[in-house]
């Protein structure tokens, strides 16, 4: 395909596609400008066909990176290069990946990689919409089968109660509801996006006017596009040989027995047990060779069997109906050194959520490309080999385990306190110890029951739920909390959270197209009602925070110090800090606008240093009496210590006839009193009393 030019004013910013202008060597290239944002996305495809496939999973791998001079910055760390993908490359990647999946062929078996890298940065614009946009267009003209045009926008909800398109990165803070949607001329495809406990309405609006926009976007690059590009309309899906599904025939009654037993581990023995005898058969007809297509034939039958029970039966695998929930049960406070932590199952989902409230040292320092802050709120998801019984080593987090923790912390993170009110840093960490589908949600479940448990006065419970669908031409059924079979056979998984006011996360992936508003907007609808069952759950082992953080915990206080003095709680080389901190135990953090962080073992120390720093702050006036130390004796009089540091001197003068060398001793205390400050700051005392 000849350089195509797109340009457009598109949500009150130009944007511009130049497809095939650099990069040329790759299958297909679109450099997309937003504003100042200018992304590169590149696609590759594999040379050969994947042989002996039998994974059913498209070989699409997507890679989002970010070079830091984009924004005029160079990387931090020793080696001063880009390194592993940060959090953020990994969620945009995952983006990327979820808009792009639905739309390609599902027999495609050739390796397609989708790369997309930032090469400027406004720091105005956010990078995830024109890099999706950037991926549907690249891979169109990589000539990869695709079905539709693909579009993408972010839907921002403010307090003012107006809807905004692509929200700038400094319009964020303030919003509402922040959600991205992707889809084509007709459908959505994919959404991810938190919320401030909006209300359902206000969600399926903003899925409304994202779905507008999004049709608006595919109407601009469609003339462009469609004298180069044919478009897959009809799905090729590999078709199983007849032969070989009348093999599997005999075998199908018992097949299904063992596909419809409730429990996922006996399920899967049984049906391996059924495989491995009907392979072994097979063989001796059929040569080895067309094992993958046996597979394909049990495959074909079992999805049939699980859509067919529950469109026309309404019985899902398990026995329940299509709104039920499964059992669930909850702990706390299950752990005994751990600062708060809960045990949240629910069906054969199992996730064990913990607490850790750390000082403002604990912080994460975030690295992104508009630059450093620090994070208070950590939520980490780790997802285990044994928790579905594989034998797999537990490395690095995987691009799930990232994915699914982000979603739970953005669940959460509504509910917080503000740093003021509870200055800790928090770290929750959801271990699966069972998973049957759904774990994400159930470490949203167990996360708002291990933080209550931690005493960390979160506003209310929060819980979430994935919702499913079946859906045959125009006949669907909505699932209320899927497990895995009904996620793998199924059309959509929707996980929503959030508390009984409203949703504060949802993330949407569907296997195909078709899918309306209106079904989508039932879906929402659904899913409140289950949230508020689960909420009522919760709501019977604890409803309320604790009263007071763990035993173990540090103690934490927060003192405001005017910026004036900062210097004087310091001293000089840090002198006085350091001997408050070694006096009292504590760890006190300055910041620059003058909020001090004091940390301790216990209330004690951490009331100790800060009536110690309101010592160091306190201004010394004359006729006050203060307790002092001795600091020095000399011939002409005594030096004392008062108030921080603040030396003053009580004159010979001032003091009977007595030898001061034997009478006072150094850091004896005493009571003086302030009998003149002269012009040069110089203290002059009196004493009162000796303690």
């Amino acid at each position: 395909m000849d350089n195509i030019t797109i340009e457009k004013e598109f949500a009150g910013r130009r944007l511009k596609l130049e497809v095939n202008k650099i990069a040329t060597q790759s299958k297909g290239s679109v450099v997309v400008s937003y504003g100042e944002t200018v992304i590169l996305v590149t696609v590759c495809v594999g040379e050969t066909e994947i042989q002996n496939n039998e994974v059913d999973v498209l070989p699409l791998i997507v890679d989002y990176r970010e070079r830091t001079y984009a924004a005029g910055r160079i990387p931090g760390g020793f080696f001063k290069r880009e390194g592993k993908p940060r959090e953020k490359e990994i969620l945009v990647s995952r983006l990327i990946d979820r808009s792009l999946r639905p739309l390609i062929q599902k027999d495609y078996n050739k390796d397609i990689h989708v790369t997309a890298t930032v090469l400027s940065s406004d720091e105005e614009n956010d990078t995830d919409f024109p890099a999706i946009i950037g991926a549907g267009v690249a891979v169109l003209v990589a000539g990869i089968p695709i079905k539709s045009y693909l579009g993408a926008i972010r839907v921002g909800y403010t307090k003012n109660n107006e809807f905004i398109l692509n929200p700038t990165l400094s319009q964020m803070d303030n919003l509402l509801l922040d959600v991205i949607v992707a889809g084509t001329e007709d459908d959505i495809l994919m959404i991810e996006g938190g919320g401030k406990e909006v209300e359902e309405d206000i969600l399926i609006k903003a899925l409304e006017i994202g779905r507008g926009a999004i049709k608006e976007f595919v109407s601009t690059i469609k003339p462009y596009l469609e004298k180069h590009i044919i478009l897959e309309s009809q799905e090729n899906e590999e078709i199983p040989n007849p032969s070989i599904e009348e093999f599997v025939t005999p075998y199908k009654d018992e097949l299904l027995s063992a596909f419809f037993v409730k429990r996922k581990k006996e399920r899967e023995e049984k049906l391996k047990s059924i495989m491995d005898k009907v392979s072994n058969l097979f063989i001796t007809q059929y040569p080895e060779s067309e094992l993958k297509n046996l597979k394909l034939a049990v495959n074909k039958l079992l999805r049939t069997s699980l859509r067919n029970s529950i469109l026309q039966n309404g019985l899902r695998i398990d026995g329940r109906k299509p709104e039920d929930i499964r059992d669930i049960s909850c702990e706390v406070s299950i752990l005994p050194r751990t600062h708060g932590s809960a045990l949240f199952t629910r069906g054969e989902t199992q996730a064990l959520v913990t607490v850790t409230l750390g000082t403002p040292e604990d912080m994460q320092i975030m690295d992104e490309l508009t630059g450093e802050y620090k994070e208070r709120f950590l939520f980490h998801y780790n997802f285990p080999g044994f928790s579905t019984g594989e034998v797999r080593p537990d490395r690095s987090p995987s691009r799930r385990e990232i994915g699914h923790g982000m979603l739970a912390k953005r669940a959460l993170y509504p509910l917080l306190p503000e740093e003021d009110k509870f200055p800790y840093t928090i770290r929750v960490v959801s271990d699966i110890l069972e998973s049957n589908g759904s774990s994400s949600m159930a470490s949203v479940c167990g996360g708002a029951l291990a933080l209550m448990d931690a005493g960390v006065p979160i506003t209310s419970l929060a819980a979430g739920v994935a919702m499913g669908l079946i859906k045959e031409n125009d006949k669907y059924i909505i699932l209320t909390d899927i497990q895995g079979t009904e996620d793998h056979y199924g059309d959509m998984d929707f996980k929503i959270g959030g508390t009984s006011k409203g949703i504060t996360a949802l993330q949407m992936d569907v296997k195909t197209q078709n899918i309306s508003l209106d079904i989508i907007s039932e879906v929402i609808y659904r899913a409140r009602e289950a949230r508020l069952r689960i909420i009522d759950i919760m709501n019977k082992i604890i409803s309320s925070p604790r009263k007071e953080v763990s035993r173990y915990a540090p103690q934490i206080a927060i003192f405001p110090i005017p910026v004036s003095k900062i210097r004087d709680v310091i001293g000089f080389g840090g002198k006085i800090i350091k001997k408050i901190q070694s006096d009292t135990g504590t760890t006190i953090n300055i910041e620059e606008n003058g909020k001090a962080y004091i940390s301790g073992k216990d209330k004690e120390s951490v009331e100790l240093a800060k009536e110690l720093i309101k010592q160091c702050i306190t201004d010394v006036e004359v006729g006050r009496v203060y307790k002092g130390r001795i600091t020095r004796i000399a011939d002409f009089g005594v030096f004392v210590e008062i108030l921080c540091s603040r030396e003053g001197l009580i004159h010979i003068s001032q003091l009977p006839k007595i030898n001061l060398h034997r009478e006072f001793k150094e850091n004896q205390e005493i009571l003086v009193k302030v009998v003149d400050i002269d012009p040069y700051g110089r203290i002059s005392l009196r004493m009162v009393r000796k303690l």
